[in-house]
């Protein structure tokens, strides 16, 4: 019984991203699946809010993640009228993205200070959508849709897209996952296909360059032939570097 809690524990401790237009909800394990409604079975249409609701069996980086844990939010030290910049090297090519700290400070003061911390090297990419949503989600050191560094932050920048029930995330739009209001911790999404889903999830920086890297990973599929779940092809972030401009 003891064990049987302890997983329930977890699973509901995963960050996933919950899409919009749905026909049902399936609840396995503490998790919330959105069901499309084309009826193919068990396909979510989102993907990331509370650290991914596929763990993810893709092959571990020869380099190990750092793991470090924190209590609290990191202090803000950057600079909100600045613009900053973050470079992550994937196996399959480089991405490069422009932060925004006017409209989501804590975000991208968080994003900055773990890259700088080594958090995300050699971290793998463990969850993919390709229907209903279309997304890339990264971030969790443990590579099980779970993972974090110990501290949560306030959302921010929700109604950068619009404030409706369901808003489209552009492509090149990276956000936060979450696993409810003002869970943000590691985990983000980087989105290869405009994607609609529910304006809860911190929009903090845009795509500048590898789109099309992204859209060639997704086009490799998912493990085992479905359309959410581990890439087909391991995704391991190298390095994700950034600068003040």
């Amino acid at each position: 019984m003891q064990r049987r809690q302890e997983a329930v524990a977890r699973a509901r401790r995963r960050t996933a991203i919950i899409g919009g237009v749905v026909a049902g909800v399936l609840v396995i394990g503490g998790v919330v699946w959105a069901v499309a409604p084309s009826g193919s079975k068990k396909t979510p249409a989102a993907a990331a809010p509370s650290a991914s609701a596929a763990a993810s069996t893709a092959a571990t980086p020869s380099a190990s993640p750092s793991y470090k844990q924190w209590k609290t939010e990191p202090a803000m030290s950057i600079d909100t009228k600045a613009t900053y910049t973050a470079t992550i090297k994937l196996d399959q090519g480089t991405v490069t993205l422009k932060l925004n700290a006017a409209k989501a400070p804590h975000t991208v003061n968080s994003f900055v200070f773990l890259a700088k911390q080594g958090f995300f090297d050699n971290v793998k990419c463990h969850r993919l959508t390709t229907a209903g949503i279309y997304v890339l989600q990264c971030g969790d050191p443990t590579g099980t849709g779970s993972g974090g560094p110990g501290y949560s932050f306030t959302d921010e920048n929700l109604k950068a897209f619009g404030s409706g029930t369901q808003v489209t995330y552009p492509a090149g739009t990276v956000a936060m996952a979450n696993s409810g209001a003002n869970t943000n911790g590691s985990q983000f999404f980087l989105v290869y296909k405009d994607s609609p889903l529910a304006p809860s999830y911190t929009p903090f920086g845009t795509i500048t360059g590898g789109l099309d890297t992204l859209q060639a990973i997704a086009k490799k599929g998912v493990q085992g032939g479905g359309t959410d779940g581990a890439p087909a092809e391991s995704v391991v972030m190298k390095s994700v570097t950034t600068a003040k401009s």
